[in-house]
């Protein structure tokens, strides 16, 4: 078998990992074949691996997704120290996000997009159709009630959509496509938090020389002090991955 469809895994404090070795190893492993994979695909950062340290609900929903990929540089960097022959690359959710956008535009892949402001969703509509002729099946901004989940899932499923984009950020994400995959399992779902926010121009993303030196984490704490005490609990994983306790 091509081995451009087909990937290693790796394993992190018990969690198993998939390590591509670019983009476009992740957009033919997903589309092996012709046929694009079905599950859930969730990217995990170092602060990912905290959380599911931290909540047994966010660990089972962790465990449970079908593919797991490195999206942080932190996690990257683990996976290469445990493994010193590995040759794994950060993929972005962001960047996978858009590469996996313009494969479905290209392929006709039917898509439906959930989350977001209602003013950013209907931006990114217009922009994926615009710029890729996306073939969007249906949408949902990320203002719904408890009430209105089951009638969201059945519309996603007469929808026939093939890839299902989830930006509610996490562990709000992984619960809605949990729970949604038991009404429709036919698709690709992906967690894509801010993506859309980035996509539209409405959050401004590290620029490409921060991304490239593995310091987007950096660029966002000095655009938002805030973060601080997010960013200070990432020690905690710098403790593991320095005394090589992954």
């Amino acid at each position: 078998m091509d081995d451009s469809l087909t990937a290693p895994t790796y394993t992190l404090r018990g969690l198993e990992l998939i390590g591509w070795r670019n983009m476009q190893h992740a957009l033919d492993f997903l589309y092996a074949g012709g046929n694009l994979k079905q599950g859930t695909l969730v990217a995990i950062n170092a602060e990912k691996m905290l959380t599911r340290e931290d909540d047994a609900e966010v660990k089972t929903l962790i465990n449970a997704a079908e593919f797991k990929y490195a999206d942080g540089i932190s996690v990257v960097r683990s996976i290469n120290k445990k493994y010193p022959k590995a040759n794994v690359s950060r993929v972005a959710g962001a960047d996978l996000w858009e590469a996996l956008m313009a494969r479905a535009g290209a392929e006709g892949t039917p898509v439906f997009l959930i989350g977001g402001k209602p003013d950013v969703l209907a931006e990114t509509t217009e922009k994926l159709r615009k710029q890729w002729n996306v073939n969007l099946v249906g949408t949902q901004d990320g203002y719904f009630t408890a009430q209105e989940r089951q009638a969201l899932f059945e519309r996603i499923r007469d929808s026939g959509a093939k890839i299902v984009t989830v930006a509610m950020g996490s562990p709000k994400q992984e619960i809605l496509m949990c729970d949604c995959r038991k009404v429709y399992p036919d698709a690709l779902y992906m967690g894509v938090g801010g993506t859309y926010d980035v996509f539209t121009g409405h959050v401004k993303r590290a620029p490409k020389v921060w991304q490239n030196l593995g310091l987007e984490w950096l660029y966002r704490l000095l655009s938002q002090p805030s973060r601080i005490k997010r960013q200070l609990r990432l020690l905690r994983y710098l403790r593991w991955h320095y005394s090589n306790n992954l």
